[in-house]
This record gives structure tokens, C-alpha cells and sequence, in this order.
């Protein structure tokens, strides 16, 4: 495969992805998903940052990423909706699917599935063709963590519970089971950022950390494992797997801040409950999905009982 590089000379003064943006003749949305997916050098040193501004004395490389199929379109996947009315939709996310499409990936996504069963917000007014197409998307999951996400059906819609994820008006909760020994109560309050090398992660301080706050109670306890629900009061990228690992017990299979496991093929991470206030009568609204198979069957190889006498619930 050929890689297509491109460079230029930085002009003074200007943001890195309005520079890109107009040197390569992108739109400005592609040109800060190539910075914010690392596909963005200055005089060969990576830049995560698309808001960095310039100084006109380096050089700017760009890898352009292979062309990806141009269209997405709506498809007949498996979904199970929680909940729908004409203003929004709840759905039980299932592990492996991405929530939206990207530059590489256009087919079986959560938007696929959904465009075939529902209207979307924005969905009229973005261009499937782009990589930022992602009606109805106002919060996402990673691909490999299961759970509860909220979809918004019409633009309105869209703008409040935006607003509402914005404002931390939402509270998240997620199950997980974590490798190692994990304290009762614990509130972890670390500020993530991206990884200064392995620019595809994040990590505890980090390029531009921010705030991030996770409190995390213990459900049950198995030898050298802990079952626990995790309350975020931030929404930073990959938070809880961050925070778990920070603590010395990252969640179980989580290939990027642990390590594989023979007992689950993915992250053992789930999001089980979500309350947020409804978009036009303000009232707050809660969705919740069980706790899937494939998590339940790790927690019972590991040597424990379902569901957990602590928490007969899940």
C-alpha cells in the first residue's frame, strides 16, 4: 500500500488545522480528526493538539490515511432498543460495534443499524460520504464496552442532550471487573490527557490533561479480581480504563492498559445505567441494560456467583 505524505511550510500565526485545512484543501473537521488520530507531525515530532498555533519556521507532514468506502447506508444489523420515542432512543450497545462511522470503518455501525430502523438527527444535513457523518451521536461508548447510549431522533433533540452531556446534567454508571484489589469508596481524581508517545491512547497527566473524576465502589471480591460500579464525573476519553489502571487493577481483558484474557475477548466494561433529563420536558429519564453474557460468564470463571449476593440487581 502506498502511503500518500504530504508537507508544507507552516505560516505564522495559524492554528495547525486551519493550516492543514487550507494547504491540502480539507475541510477543516477532516483536517483536525488527522491531527487528533496521529496522523499529524511538526518538523517530525508528533502534535495531538489541533488548536496548536504556529510559529512559521517548521514543517508541517501530513500521512493522508487510504480511502475508505464513500458511503454509509442504513443496514439490517441486530440492535436491541431499550426505549424510543419520537425524540430520542435508548439502545443496549452490544461489545465489538463501533458507535459511529469513521474513516475506516463505514459498515455495521450503531448509525447503520439505527438509520434503517429510525429518523436521525443531522442526518439530512451532513454528507454520508464525510468522515465526520454522525447523525444522531451525542455521546459514545468505546467499540469494545457494552451498554446503555442515548441517540437523539430530530436536531433539537441534538442540541439539548448535547447541552446536557456539556453541563454534566447525565449520570453515568458502569460495571466492570477489574484485575487486582480495588478499595471501597475510592474516588480517583487524576487528570487525563493523551499519551506524549502512543498517541492512539490516553494516560494520567498527559499532552493538555484535564480534569477527571471517577468514584468507585467495590460490588464483590474474587481472589486477585474485583467486580465494581464506577460513577464518572467527567467524560474523557477511555476514562475508566485510565483510572482503573492508575489504581493497579485495570479492567479484565482490556488489551490497551492491561492485557488479554483467557476469561473474556474484550474489555470486561460495561455501562449499565444512564439518567439524563429528557430533552423537551426536562424530567429526568433512566436506562438501564443488564449486565451481558459474555461478562457473566468471565465472573463465574473467575469463581464468582451471578448476580453477586451484594448487588442481586445487575
Amino acid at each position: 500500500m502506498e502511503l500518500d505524505l504530504r508537507t508544507f511550510d507552516a505560516p505564522a500565526g495559524e492554528r495547525l488545522d486551519v493550516a492543514i485545512a487550507a494547504a491540502l484543501e480539507l475541510s477543516r473537521t477532516k483536517a483536525r480528526d488527522l491531527v487528533d488520530e496521529g496522523y499529524v507531525t511538526l518538523d517530525g515530532r508528533p502534535v495531538g493538539k489541533p488548536a496548536t498555533v504556529l510559529r512559521g519556521d517548521e514543517i508541517v507532514s501530513v500521512l493522508i490515511p487510504p480511502d475508505r468506502p464513500v458511503m454509509v447506508e442504513a443496514e439490517d444489523v441486530p440492535l436491541t432498543v431499550i426505549y424510543e420515542d419520537e425524540h430520542l432512543a435508548a439502545i443496549d450497545k452490544p461489545p465489538g460495534m463501533t458507535a459511529h462511522p469513521t474513516a475506516t470503518v463505514r459498515t455495521g455501525t450503531v448509525v447503520n443499524a439505527l438509520l434503517a430502523r429510525m429518523p436521525l438527527s443531522k442526518e439530512q444535513h451532513q454528507d454520508p460520504s464525510e468522515d465526520a457523518y454522525r447523525p444522531g451521536i451525542v455521546h459514545r461508548l468505546d467499540k469494545d464496552t457494552s451498554g446503555v447510549m442515548v441517540v437523539a431522533k430530530h436536531d433539537a433533540a441534538h442540541r439539548e442532550l448535547a447541552a446536557a452531556f456539556k453541563r454534566r446534567l447525565t449520570e453515568k454508571i458502569y460495571v466492570a471487573i477489574a484485575v487486582g484489589s480495588v478499595d471501597d469508596g475510592v474516588v480517583v481524581d487524576a487528570p487525563i490527557g493523551r499519551h506524549p508517545v502512543k498517541r492512539q491512547q490516553m494516560t494520567v497527566g498527559g499532552s493538555n490533561p484535564r480534569s477527571a473524576v471517577t468514584h468507585v465502589r467495590a460490588i464483590a471480591r474474587l481472589p486477585g479480581h474485583t467486580l465494581v460500579r464506577l460513577k464518572p464525573h467527567s467524560g474523557r476519553t477511555h476514562q475508566i480504563r485510565v483510572h482503573l489502571a492508575h489504581l493497579g487493577a485495570p479492567v479484565l481483558g482490556d488489551t490497551v492498559y492491561g492485557r488479554p484474557s483467557d476469561a473474556i475477548a474484550r474489555q470486561a466494561l460495561h455501562a449499565h445505567q444512564l439518567t439524563l433529563p429528557h430533552p423537551i420536558d426536562h424530567q429526568a429519564i433512566t436506562f438501564s441494560a443488564q449486565v451481558p453474557l459474555d461478562m457473566v460468564q468471565a465472573w463465574l470463571l473467575l469463581g464468582g456467583a451471578w448476580p453477586p449476593p451484594e448487588h442481586p440487581t445487575l
